[in-house]
């Protein structure tokens, strides 16, 4: 289902490549809308490190707005830390005196707490970027590349998708719209498919995997079905441009407008398929691009022979770090 992907961020370098107009307005009011709203850390680290040395008045906006909402960020987590240390200072006199369950308790919750929020906050406060700084989840954002008015644009989005006529409650009953079957594209998702197609530049994606069938074998009786999660990356290495869908949401409930989106899955190649998952991002030709970005939602048999043309690479697996 592709619930977790390696993504490019680089904007410039897609002005470069791809062409494109980067939407800075939509970058300012994701960056702001995050912000106060509590959802900062849902902007992966790489997309707000691409601002650290603007080159222009409205990248400038957008940085002046990352240092301040990074430094807030960092107060919660040393607000986190205080009260932690502090509820673990109490467990451990109490359990000096007399051991309980609950001091025990507040020991081991405390002590995992701390440990989280020091790492948050070394991740938040370092400025090398590691190759997981640019990993998302189902909620977090991403550059996408969409065409609006025969102008290719880059746009962030959130990945999950918001149908069209979609309320957040409606959203929160059907949390899986990160990703669009392609079995069933024609139905659930008519309203986007063959008129709002995009682009996401990724370099490695994830799954969750049960573990008997990434190890090959059958359940023993009475052996409780396990997880391990994959990671698969193109050999040799190379950017895939994923197949998605977009939609863009009005205001509602003070949340702004904003773009979110869904990566196409269709049947997997046989080395996903042997390594146990039944599910596979959709990576399409570059020459096929502008095709995929401007549909003819008269012509499903020339947007769906695509999807069938996808760029060839063989998908190398490991267990993820």
């Amino acid at each position: 289902m592709c619930y977790s992907a390696l993504v490019r961020t680089e904007h410039r370098k897609f002005e470069r490549e791809f062409g494109v107009q980067v939407s800075l307005r939509q970058y300012y009011e994701m960056f702001w809308r995050a912000a106060e709203h509590s959802n900062w850390l849902r902007i992966p680290k790489a997309m707000r490190e691409e601002f650290a040395s603007p080159a222009s008045e409205e990248e400038q906006l957008i940085a002046q707005l990352i240092v301040k909402a990074n430094a807030d960020q960092a107060r919660i987590f040393e607000a986190e830390l205080f009260q932690q240390k502090t509820r673990l200072t109490t467990a451990e006199r109490a359990l000096a005196e007399k051991p309980t369950k609950k001091a025990e308790s507040d020991r081991r919750i405390s002590t995992d707490k701390i440990a989280r929020a020091q790492r948050n906050l070394t991740d938040l406060q370092r400025t090398e970027l590691l190759p997981r700084d640019a990993r998302i989840f189902p909620g977090h954002f991403a550059p996408v590349i969409i065409e609006r008015d025969g102008q290719r644009h880059l746009v962030p989005m959130r990945y999950q998708c918001r149908l069209p006529g979609w309320t957040g409650a409606d959203e929160r009953k059907r949390p899986g719209t990160y990703n669009a079957r392609r079995d069933n594209l024609r139905n659930a998702w008519r309203n986007l498919y063959g008129y709002q197609h995009g682009v996401m530049v990724a370099t490695g994606f994830y799954e969750n995997v049960a573990r008997h069938r990434a190890e090959h074998r059958e359940l023993a009786p009475g052996e409780p079905e396990g997880n391990v999660v994959l990671e698969f990356k193109p050999e040799p290495e190379q950017d895939m441009l994923v197949a998605c869908l977009w939609s863009y949401t009005k205001d509602e409930e003070g949340e702004g407008g904003f773009f979110s989106f869904a990566a196409i899955t269709d049947e997997p190649p046989p080395e996903v398929s042997a390594a146990g998952h039944d599910r596979c991002i959709v990576p399409i030709k570059r020459e096929h691009l502008d095709a995929w970005l401007r549909p003819d939602p008269t012509d499903f048999n020339a947007i769906g022979a695509i999807l069938d043309d996808r760029a060839p690479m063989y998908f190398g697996h490991r267990l993820a770090a």
